[in-house]
């Protein structure tokens, strides 16, 4: 596949069961208009979407992301996908995927205004090359996010454990960290505690413990890192959750950022500190990481 493809969803109520959904699919031209310009995703970016990692036609985690992208939908006060219609329109585009990394996105967006229904579509297409950051690492800078680890629960409209549309903030906070001389950055609360980077999941290594900061506070609980807490478990190590202060982050044996696509990059700098890196072991963890997951 060397283009995008595309399958647009006539969504179908949560409650509603049928073993084939074929009907409910419509593939377009990915490269040919296809939204209304009065779509709220792109007025408002007022809806929700996931990034699945595919490795040989196999989408990885997707169950996770299914339940993922409903729970966000509901945080959002939007129609609860039909996890089976979203499954077998997975399936579909990840059919289109050829050997090696692809990425398939899922949205689900509030649709146009006024309008009766939600719009909802999946794309697929293929990876970038990580391949170098996977073993040589990035270089990250710790951003305030401007709030306390109690807004989510204090503040529930602020959406921030939703995997929204809205990555205005996101994409600013990686502008940053480029114009700070690094690669990507790591967000802090502004009493001090890691929370996650913009588009991936920290995890911090110290001896054979390793910590992620808990999924709250408005932390978007990671499918690779709960992935990567299993397979860690199942060699014996201890897997925790915690709330990690920003002083710990240099204090840590070894550090990842971990994501879908990406897969687990080294950290090997964290404001101009040195993080030290163990080559094979982040080596074995990007190979279990490609090997067919559910």
């Amino acid at each position: 596949m060397t283009r995008r493809f595309a399958l647009i969803i006539d969504p179908v109520p949560a409650s509603e069961e049928r073993a084939d959904y074929s009907d409910t699919f419509t593939e377009v031209d990915a490269a040919a208009p296809a939204l209304s310009v009065g779509e709220l995703s792109t007025q408002r970016g007022d809806g929700v979407f996931e990034s699945i990692g595919v490795i040989d036609a196999h989408p990885q985690e997707l169950v996770p992301h299914l339940h993922r992208l409903a729970h966000s939908a509901q945080l959002c006060d939007l129609p609860v996908p039909n996890v089976e219609q979203w499954r077998q329109a997975v399936r579909v585009a990840a059919a289109q995927c050829p050997p090696g990394e692809s990425v398939i996105k899922l949205i689900l967006s509030r649709g146009v205004e006024h309008g009766p229904t939600p719009t909802a579509w999946v794309t697929a297409a293929p990876a970038s090359d990580f391949s170098w950051v996977r073993t040589e690492g990035i270089r990250v800078v710790t951003l305030d996010r401007g709030y306390d680890l109690g807004a989510a629960e204090r503040a529930p409209w602020l959406l921030l454990g939703a995997k929204t549309l809205s990555y205005a903030v996101n994409m600013a906070a990686l502008r940053e960290a480029a114009r700070r001389g690094a690669d990507d950055a790591v967000f802090v609360s502004s009493d001090g505690f890691v929370l996650e980077a913009p588009t991936a999941s920290l995890i911090l290594r110290f001896g054979d413990r390793f910590v992620t900061p808990a999924p709250n506070g408005g932390i978007l609980h990671g499918t690779t890192q709960l992935s990567v807490y299993d397979h860690l478990a199942s060699r014996g190590f201890t897997t925790e959750y915690a709330q990690v202060p920003a002083s710990d982050l240099t204090e840590a044996d070894a550090a990842w950022l971990v994501s879908s696509v990406r897969l687990a990059a080294p950290i090997t700098a964290i404001d101009g500190h040195a993080v030290a890196t163990d080559r094979a072991f982040t080596d074995a963890l990007n190979a279990y990481l490609l090997s067919p997951r559910d």
